[in-house]
């Protein structure tokens, strides 16, 4: 067992720079690589793929990064951590098998975490007496039940730990929670138990920290002029020990800013209750970190605090909510934010004349470029020129699908400077719902499976 481990995050969310864990990887030292791909909307994203194609339903940006970086990673023994199996994690598995022996790779030993994904398993839960409750309006889960597209439930750390412990190089995981990508390899390096809740609070703020990847190491961030060359950004390092004590840093020579500010920055970002921030492993007390610049794009994290977890997974389900279709047209010249108001109005008029007509919590209507950002914050100065952007929802697809065609007639028969269609009719699409939930963890039974190349 070592002392101390190198962890580089080299992804923030599915469609972040393949340069991330590219340079990680290339640039200096590594012992393990995490990656996020995952996002609540992803999963249901990933489960309309899958019923579509089988052997879709993964990241397949993991594998392309891995198409870049395998043989490095092989050669120097490096650890990867992903949460990229999505809701196909067999297809993702087999996905780098295959590339790795394209490659010449022999004995790269890839691991799989099941047990996140309990979709169909949701008519059985139900009927035993487990709510599911809404989380935020307390609905209950028959409300939509006949409508879910996927439910995971967020597992820990531990499961990434016996998945390492059971020799894999690689592992492919699920809905995991995005600091177990880093606590997993912490537990397994330093042997921390289920009570050793000081240390895993420790690992939570470390992967709360690099989770979102480049974001607390200058991109993001307010004072945007004080950080250095943006196109060579450092993603993350976490230098971990194993009394919980680390430091954040990136590796030498990279871009971007790495300081107390920044590192505060985002260990605030989407935060609940400071002193108690839950997870499936712990509930770590953010506001006991003492966090200190130990150097030059080097800040150390020490005295983090935790206590039990609580004994329910927070479950994520997501399902069919309705249509939406958006477009927008660009409106240049004198008035273009008064000739834009009243092409909506258009829009609105000639649907209501047709007998399509939507409430007004159905309709969006934006002007982009008249302060719609700071709406009643800032004021508008006539501006020279507006995107209109305008949308609306419904249950009807019909209705949205209608609504789509009578945007590009305001070129021709609306106020004049009316330019920028592109892209064809906007379609109707499905609207995610997203349902946050609680269930008893020994409901949820995660299992760990190694192969090899």
């Amino acid at each position: 067992m070592r002392d101390k481990i190198n962890i580089g995050y080299g992804q923030g969310f599915w469609g972040d720079s393949i340069l991330g864990p590219v340079r990680l990887v290339k640039e200096g030292p590594l012992n393990y690589l995490a990656l996020d791909y995952l996002a609540e909307v992803t999963m249901s994203i990933m489960q309309k793929l899958k019923g579509r194609n089988p052997a879709a339903g993964y990241a397949t940006d993991f594998v392309q990064m891995l198409d870049r970086t395998l043989p490095d990673i092989h050669e120097k023994g490096i650890k990867v951590i992903a949460n990229a199996g999505g809701v196909n994690s067999d297809a993702c598995l087999a996905a780098v098998l295959d590339l790795a022996r394209k490659k010449g790779i022999k004995g790269l030993k890839v691991g799989v975490i099941d047990g996140d994904d309990i979709l169909t398993r949701i008519p059985e839960l139900a009927a035993s007496g487990h709510e599911m409750k809404n989380m935020d309006d307390g609905r209950p889960l028959s409300d939509i039940q006949n409508k879910l597209l996927s439910a995971n439930a967020y597992i820990g750390a531990f499961a990434v730990a016996d998945c390492l412990a059971a020799g894999a190089q690689i592992v492919i995981a699920g809905r995991v929670t995005d600091p177990a990508l880093v606590g997993g390899p912490m537990i397994h390096e330093f042997g921390w138990s289920p009570e050793d809740y000081d240390k895993l609070a420790a690992s939570t703020v470390a992967g709360h920290i690099a989770e979102c990847g480049a974001q607390c190491t200058g991109g993001n961030y307010t004072n945007w002029r004080d950080v250095n060359d943006f196109v060579k950004i450092g993603y993350p390092v976490i230098e971990a020990r194993a009394d919980g004590q680390f430091v954040v840093t990136k590796h030498d020579g990279t871009g971007g800013l790495l300081t107390r500010n920044t590192v505060v920055s985002q260990l605030l970002y989407e935060m609940g209750d400071p002193e108690r921030y839950l997870g499936p492993d712990c509930a770590a007390d953010f506001t006991s970190a003492k966090v200190e610049e130990v150097g030059p794009n080097r800040v150390q994290v020490s005295g983090v605090k935790g206590g039990a977890p609580t004994e329910t997974y927070k479950i994520s389900l997501s399902y069919q909510n309705g249509y939406k279709a958006v477009g927008q047209l660009t409106v240049a010249g004198p008035d273009a934010l008064e000739k834009a108001k009243l092409c909506a109005d258009i829009v609105w008029g000639r649907l209501a004349l047709d007998g399509c007509e939507f409430a007004e919590d159905e309709k969006m209507v934006e002007y982009v470029g008249s302060g719609v950002t700071h709406a009643g914050i800032l004021g508008t100065d006539n501006p020279p020129e507006v995107v209109l952007r305008i949308g609306v929802k419904s249950m009807d697809k019909a209705k949205v699908t209608r609504f789509g065609s009578e945007i590009v007639p305001l070129v021709t028969s609306g106020p004049p400077g009316v330019t920028g269609f592109a892209g064809g009719r906007p379609k109707a699409t499905d609207i995610v719902g997203y349902w946050p939930a609680l269930l008893d963890k020994t409901q949820v039974q995660t299992q760990v499976r190694v192969e090899e190349s």
